[in-house]
């Protein structure tokens, strides 16, 4: 069973080996959350073109050096031998690795996820049906739309507000708890 961690990616090197779509979407979800990444294929589809300006291509076939000082690896190629080879050195050295055509030998997958600002809503279904958590994504991103990146922003700072001018501890939670009923607007007016 996965356990659900939301994991700050800024200081740590991230390796994906895989030139392929498969490669592309994982390197896009990285740059999602700022992180620039290293991409390591012999080839490259032509979407990478799109971001080779936002992450390090190194146009190799893979090879152990390229994911020694990496902390989270994706082994995204078209090749299992391949795939299995990187998801047992990762294992054997205390890496996070994702292989994406072998559940058993990832020790993390990522989830489908909805992100508004600070607001990240993960959909994961253990990797076992990789559909539903589309269609689960799609009814979130209907739901909870762009507005909620500023409300979430508007959220936070009204906290810190009432964090700072209420010493009672009880009614600063209660406050606090009132925020979340508020329109933008009623936050703005709070801060």
């Amino acid at each position: 069973m996965l356990y659900p961690i939301n994991l700050d990616i800024e200081n740590i090197k991230i390796t994906i080996i895989g030139g392929g779509k498969v490669a592309y979407r994982k390197a896009t979800n990285f740059l999602d959350f700022g992180k620039k990444v290293t991409v390591v294929s012999k080839e490259f589809i032509d979407e990478f073109d799109k971001i080779k300006n936002e992450i390090d291509m190194i146009y190799d076939v893979y090879n152990e050096k390229y994911i020694q000082d990496s902390f989270v690896v994706v082994a995204a190629t078209n090749n299992k031998d391949v795939n299995y080879k990187i998801g047992t050195y990762c294992n054997k050295n205390g890496k996070l690795v994702n292989v994406v055509d072998d559940k058993e030998l990832s020790n993390f997958t990522v989830p489908s996820y909805v992100k508004r600002g600070e607001l990240l809503l993960s959909i994961s279904t253990g990797g076992n049906s990789p559909s539903l958590s589309a269609k689960i994504k799609r009814e979130l991103e209907e739901t909870y739309d762009e507005s909620y990146g500023e409300y979430i922003e508007l959220l936070g700072l009204a906290r810190k507000k009432i964090i700072k001018e209420n010493k009672d501890i009880k009614e600063r939670r209660k406050e606090i708890k009132t925020l979340i009923n508020l329109s933008v607007d009623e936050l703005k007016e709070k801060i």
